[in-house]
C-alpha cells in the first residue's frame, strides 16, 4: 500500500497507464536574425493560444465555465504583453533562441510565484511552467501524450499532471489519477474533482515502483493506493466504491429540502465563490445564497484595474442569478503576497501581517476602494447583496469603511441611481484582535462571517503553508474553538447573523459543534452543500449542547478529535 494526499474523493479501480512526457533538452543557441526568431516565437505563442482556447471551450461544454476559467487564465498569461515582451527582449538583447529565452524568463516568474508561500501563487507557478513547456514543445516539434485517447479502465500514473493535460482527460475511460507531485489545492486537483475522477497525489517515487498494466486500486478520500491487490482488498474496495456512488446518488434527495435541524432551527447553507461563473454550481447544488464572493479574482490575471462598470456587471450577474437570496461580497483582500504589477505593490517582508486587505483599500480609496464600493452599491439594486470587510483588527477600520459607503450612498442619491438603501455591512472575523473585540464589533456591524483559515493561522501563530509547523494548524485546537464560540456568542447577544466561510464550515467533525455554539450560516464549496444539509438535518441543536460542553473542557487537539470521532461514529 502507498500513502499519499487525497486530492479527489472516490474509489478508482483499473490498470496503470504510465504517462511520461518527453523530457525537453533546452539548449542555448546564438541567433543571427532577430526578426525571424521573434516571428518564430510569435507563431508558437499563437498556436499555443489556439490549442488552449479550443481546450477551454471543450472543457466549458463538458464540465462547466468555472473549470474552463483555469485554462482561460493560461490564455491571459500567453497574451500578457509584459511576459511576451520580456521574452522578446531576451531574444534580441542576448541574441538567443526562443526556447532558451522562454526557459529563463518563465522560470524566473514561476520561481517568484512559488517562493510566495501562498496557495494561489503556487498554482500560478504551476500554470507558468505549463505554458512554458507547451510553447517549447511547439517550437521543438515535440508531440504531447494524447491523454484523451486512453483505453477504458485506465488509472493514470504520472510524475505530475499539468492543468492542460488534466483538462484533456476523458472521464469515461479514466477511473483514477496517481501522481508523484501535486497538492489538494492545485489546479490539476481542482479539475480532477470537477471531472469526478478519484485522485491521490504527492506519492514520492511512485513512478519507479509501478509498471504499465499493473492492477491498481486507489481511494481518493483516504489518499491510499494498492498495487496488485489481493482478492480481499478487491472485494473491500469494490464494496466501498458501490457505497460511495450510492451515497452520492442519495444526496440528490436533499435538493430542494430546507436546511432545518431536528428541533426546528433553520440554518442558512450557502457557498463560497471566486468568479461570477461559479454561481452556476451554487444553483446546481441548491445553495441558499453566497456566503463569500472573493472579489480579488476580478483583479488578477489581467494587465489593468477592472473598471467600476466591469465590477458592477460581475456583482450584478451573481445578485440577479441568486434571485433575492443573500450574496455576501468581500471587498478586495489583496496585498504584498500577491503579484499584481499594475497595483504598484511593494513586496512585504511579512505579507500576511502587512499592507493588505482593508489596510490597503483605505489607503487607496480613490482609485481602488471607492470604485469597488460604488459598483457593489449599484449592483445591490438587483439583489440581496451584503458587503463584507476583511482583515479587520480595530473598530476604526470598520467605521472608516462604513463612512465611505455612506458618502457614496449620498452621491448615488444625488445622481438618482438606485441601490439597496438598507444594505448590510459586516466584517470577516479572521484576526485574534477582531475575535477579542467581538462584543464591541457586534454593537456596530450588521453581521459576522468567521474566516477559520486565517483565524486559525493567526490564533496559533502558524504559517499554514509551512509543512514544518502544519501539525499546529487545526480549527479543532481548543484555542481556536474558544475563539469561534466567543465570536458566535457575542453576535447572538446583539442579534446579528453569525456565519462561517472557512473550510471548517463543511467539516463533519466541526458541524455539530458549530450548531451547538449557535452558528446561523455555513458557507462552503458548492459541492459540499448537500452532504452538509444531510448532516445538519440529522442533528438536534439542544442535544448537541452537551457534546459542545464536554468538548470545551478539553485542552488538546487529540482529545477533541478522539471525542468527536467517537460521537460521529455513534450518531
Amino acid at each position: 500500500m502507498f500513502k499519499g494526499t487525497s486530492a479527489s474523493a472516490g474509489i478508482g479501480i483499473g490498470k496503470a497507464v504510465i504517462v511520461e512526457e518527453t523530457e525537453l533538452k533546452i539548449k542555448k543557441d546564438t541567433i543571427t536574425d532577430v526578426d525571424a526568431e521573434k516571428a518564430r516565437f510569435q507563431r508558437a505563442v499563437n498556436q499555443a493560444m489556439e490549442e488552449t482556447d479550443a481546450l477551454a471551450k471543450d472543457l466549458a461544454t463538458r464540465v462547466g465555465e468555472k473549470e474552463a476559467e483555469i485554462l482561460n487564465g493560461h490564455l491571459l498569461l500567453l497574451s500578457d504583453p509584459m511576459l511576451v515582451g520580456e521574452i522578446e527582449t531576451s531574444i534580441s538583447g542576448e541574441m538567443v533562441n526562443s526556447e532558451f529565452a522562454i526557459e529563463t524568463v518563465c522560470n524566473t516568474y514561476a520561481d517568484m510565484f512559488a517562493s510566495m508561500g501562498d496557495e494561489l501563487m503556487q498554482q500560478r507557478a504551476t500554470d507558468m511552467r505549463d505554458i512554458k513547456t507547451r510553447i517549447q514543445k511547439i517550437l521543438l516539434g515535440v508531440s504531447s501524450v494524447d491523454i484523451g485517447a486512453l483505453p477504458a479502465g485506465s488509472v493514470i500514473v504520472a510524475r505530475d499532471l499539468t492543468p492542460s493535460m488534466t483538462a484533456g482527460i476523458n472521464p469515461a475511460n479514466v477511473t483514477g489519477i496517481v501522481t508523484e507531485l501535486g497538492g489538494k489545492t492545485s489546479h490539476s486537483a481542482i479539475l480532477a474533482r470537477a471531472l469526478e475522477i478519484p485522485a491521490v497525489v504527492a506519492l514520492d517515487g511512485i513512478m519507479s515502483q509501478i509498471k504499465d498494466g499493473t492492477d491498481l486500486i486507489l481511494d481518493g478520500s483516504e489518499g491510499v493506493v494498492f498495487a496488485d491487490p489481493d482478492q480481499a482488498v478487491r472485494e473491500e474496495y469494490t464494496a466501498k466504491r458501490d457505497a460511495f456512488l450510492k451515497e452520492k446518488k442519495e444526496l440528490e434527495q436533499y435538493i430542494g429540502k430546507p436546511t432545518v435541524t431536528k428541533d426546528g432551527v433553520t440554518i442558512e447553507l450557502v457557498a463560497n465563490i471566486g468568479k461570477p461563473e461559479d454561481v452556476d454550481k451554487v444553483l446546481h447544488y441548491d445553495g441558499e445564497g453566497v456566503g463569500l464572493f472573493r472579489t480579488e479574482f476580478l483583479f488578477m490575471d489581467r494587465n489593468s484595474m477592472p473598471t467600476e462598470e466591469e465590477q458592477f456587471e460581475a456583482y450584478r450577474k451573481v445578485a440577479s442569478a441568486m434571485n433575492g437570496k443573500p450574496v455576501i461580497i468581500r471587498t478586495l483582500d489583496i496585498g504584498g503576497d500577491k503579484e499584481i504589477p499594475y497595483m504598484g505593490l511593494e513586496k512585504d517582508e511579512n505579507p500576511f501581517l502587512g499592507y493588505r486587505a482593508i489596510r490597503f483599500c483605505l489607503d487607496r480609496k480613490d482609485d481602488v476602494y471607492r470604485p469597488q464600493l460604488r459598483a457593489l452599491l449599484r449592483a445591490s439594486a438587483f439583489g440581496n447583496i451584503r458587503i463584507m470587510v476583511p482583515m479587520v483588527t480595530c473598530l476604526e477600520e470598520y467605521r472608516e469603511a462604513k463612512a465611505l459607503i455612506e458618502e457614496i450612498k449620498k452621491e448615488l442619491d444625488e445622481a438618482s441611481i438606485s441601490y439597496k438603501k438598507d444594505i448590510q455591512v459586516g466584517i470577516m472575523v479572521e484576526t485574534a484582535a477582531a475575535s477579542l473585540m467581538a462584543d464591541a464589533f457586534a454593537k456596530e456591524v450588521d453581521f459576522f462571517s468567521i474566516g477559520t483559515n486565517d483565524l486559525t493561522q493567526y490564533t496559533m501563530s502558524v504559517d499554514r503553508g509551512n509543512d514544518k509547523v502544519s501539525y499546529l494548524y487545526s480549527p479543532l485546537n481548543p484555542a481556536v474553538l474558544r475563539s469561534i464560540s466567543h465570536v458566535i456568542e457575542c453576535g447572538r447577544k446583539e442579534g446579528i447573523m453569525v456565519g462561517m466561510c472557512g473550510e471548517a464550515a463543511s467539516d463533519p467533525m466541526l458541524i455539530p459543534l458549530l450548531l451547538a455554539f449557535g452558528l446561523n450560516e455555513f458557507s462552503m464549496s458548492a459541492s459540499a452543500i448537500l452532504n452538509a444539509r444531510k448532516l445538519i438535518t440529522g442533528y438536534s441543536t439542544q442535544e448537541l449542547k452537551e457534546v459542545a460542553k464536554q468538548v470545551m473542557t478539553f485542552v488538546t487537539v487529540k482529545e477533541v478529535e478522539d471525542y468527536m470521532k467517537d460521537f460521529i461514529s455513534r450518531s
